[in-house]
């Protein structure tokens, strides 16, 4: 029997070019960050046949580009509410122009907004933007967590989303790739550090220091144009998992987000 009212989510663009995801409730439709331009995204939602006219609001986890492009133009012309914390507001000002006041909120990090049968939580991550943070979304004793933007997995953190119902995880990089690819060496470096991203072993690393039996889908994402291959950040998740006897695809499934198409719509 089909529960009723799910949380249900699309990851509707995860890449080092834009990152969207949609989540809903019968009662209750968001958006965390807007990374593409408006347009696209009308068209990645019209593909899992949802209107953005029916989204509520964005949650917007840093000011870097391919997680606020939209955010501006979608408020405008949909009148959503967009959260973010005080220094992700105050550095992605110029990027998403004029909000109306009232339609813009504060979220601190490391807290919890309430929108209906949805709770959101937020927790601050180690990356070189203004105050970057994330979220999970709580609904009926479910939850979704999106990580996709660290240099590192902190005790702290993992302790925070330890045993969510389904994650979308950073595997950003091969480490290999990146080191051997056209980068400059400062980029590298950066990739490479605290405030960076994780590569495909690291991401792994992390799902393996928090995911529980809850833990059903687990996606791949924000995934490296130039230094990670769709294949390759697989495998390598895949192996060390069952290296470490995780029952992947028999206790959970390894999902491959993608860069410009949406994941069908998941039920939690």
């Amino acid at each position: 029997m089909a529960e009723q009212n799910p949380l249900r989510y699309s990851i509707l663009a995860s890449g080092s070019t834009g990152n969207v995801t949609y989540l809903e409730t019968d009662q209750h439709r968001i958006l965390i960050d807007a990374g593409l331009s408006g347009k696209k995204i009308e068209g990645l939602m019209a593909k899992i046949d949802r209107s953005l006219a029916d989204v509520e609001a964005i949650f917007v986890t840093h000011e870097h580009s391919d997680h606020c492009h939209g955010v501006g133009v979608l408020a405008r012309r949909y009148g959503m509410a967009v959260y973010a914390n005080r220094g992700t507001w105050q550095a992605m000002a110029n990027k998403v122009g004029a909000i109306p006041d009232e339609q813009k909120f504060i979220f601190n990090p490391n807290s919890v907004q309430t929108l209906g049968d949805l709770d959101i939580e937020s927790f601050a991550v180690s990356h070189d933007a203004a105050e970057p943070q994330f979220y999970q979304v709580h609904h009926d004793n479910k939850t979704f967590c999106i990580l996709t933007d660290t240099g590192y997995v902190s005790d702290r953190v993992a302790g925070t989303i330890r045993d969510a119902d389904a994650y979308l995880m950073e595997c950003n990089h091969d480490t290999e790739m990146l080191r051997m690819g056209p980068y400059s060496w400062p980029l590298k470096q950066r990739i490479l550090g605290d405030d960076g991203h994780l590569s495909n072993e690291e991401g792994a690393d992390a799902l393996m220091s928090v995911i529980g039996r809850r833990t059903k889908e687990i996606f791949l994402g924000h995934r490296s144009q130039h230094n990670n291959m769709r294949s390759l950040a697989h495998l390598t998740v895949a192996s060390l998992m069952q290296q470490h006897d995780f029952g992947v695809d028999q206790d959970f499934q390894l999902v491959d987000a993608e860069p410009e198409e949406p994941s069908k719509l998941m039920v939690i």
